[in-house]
């Protein structure tokens, strides 16, 4: 897209990564590499983990979903950039078609989303079984998860359908150059020609669906959750329920927190290099935490985890002569 006239023929884009870095790039490919491969280990091991339970509570059902979404975020943006960094490109920057930057951003949008839906849908669940414990297995049943979790999949697929129609649709002009190591949204507003406040309206419209309501939802259930432990007389009691709202609330707290820090702000305050930067953090860093926050706060997972690692120590003492 060379000017104003071509803006709409789709000629792709060229995507920096860290090529102005070329003495760090080894370092950064061998410590994005052991992260990837921690993270993808940590998710499979949990989908194992949960797997292997002859008997799965719901919680641990969504859990399971929350690690498959995990494990496909990162294999959108990180391979990617692994491949990048090991094979020097062009000094210009790394090409990608048009449709391949389309698709890598819708995929990475509908994730997101599909993550922000199940983390309400996940406090809905713990508001069930902290205020009505009673009830719970009545109320939430396999077939209410199975469809809560597939309601999260088409709302984010949805959503980022919508977005990547409109972000697309801008006319590019001028320099084809991300400042990113993938087609992140911001990238893609700061390189459109236009100057106009409604090109932010989609990418608005995308945060109030993705982040505003399943905030409102979830804030809503952990009030509700807080009202109920505030009434509980019996301290251990307050303690064990509580516990089993840590991990998700901590999971919560860093998907919504790097969400809403890196997109629901002006496009006047974006900055390339900066938001590059922390991409690296909510693409690399975070997966790697959930599993390990989950592993460590949940008995559940803790015990399914521990049985799948006790059988793969037999299996191999068993081959051992």
């Amino acid at each position: 897209m060379d000017g104003p006239g071509n803006a709409s023929v789709p000629r792709g884009f060229l995507l920096q990564g860290f090529s102005e870095f070329p003495h760090l790039r080894p370092v950064l490919f061998l410590l994005l590499l052991a992260v990837h491969l921690a993270t993808v280990g940590g998710n499979l091991l949990i989908l194992v983990a949960v797997a292997s339970v002859p008997s799965r509570p719901p919680m641990l059902l969504f859990l399971c979903q929350l690690s498959a979404i995990e494990l496909c975020y990162t294999l959108v943006v990180v391979p990617r950039s692994l491949a990048d960094l090991a094979a020097p490109g062009p000094p210009g920057g790394s090409p990608i078609s048009f449709l391949g930057c389309a698709l890598q951003m819708q995929m990475f949008v509908a994730l997101g989303g599909a993550e922000c839906f199940l983390l309400a849908t996940m406090a809905y669940d713990r508001y069930v079984a902290v205020c009505h414990p009673l009830r719970y297995a009545a109320v939430v049943t396999p077939g209410l998860c199975a469809r809560l979790a597939l309601a999260c999949c088409l709302g984010g697929l949805a959503v980022s359908v919508g977005l990547a129609g409109a972000v697309f649709h801008l006319p590019f002009c001028g320099s084809r150059l991300l400042v990113h190591f993938f087609c992140d949204i911001t990238a893609l507003l700061e390189l459109a020609c236009t100057r106009s406040y409604a090109d932010e309206l989609p990418l608005l419209g995308a945060c109030l669906l993705l982040l505003l309501l399943p905030s409102l939802l979830i804030l809503a259930s952990y009030g509700a959750i807080a009202a109920a432990l505030h009434r509980l007389r019996c301290p251990r009691g307050r303690r064990k329920a509580a516990s089993t709202c840590a991990s998700h609330l901590a999971v919560t707290c860093l998907h919504y927190g790097c969400a809403t820090f890196m997109y629901a702000r002006p496009k006047a305050s974006y900055s390339p290099r900066r938001d590059r930067t922390l991409a690296l953090v909510y693409t690399n860093v975070t997966p790697l935490l959930y599993p390990l926050i989950y592993s460590l706060r949940n008995r559940e997972v803790t015990a399914a985890i521990r049985r799948v690692l006790g059988r793969g120590r037999q299996a191999q003492g068993l081959r051992e002569p």
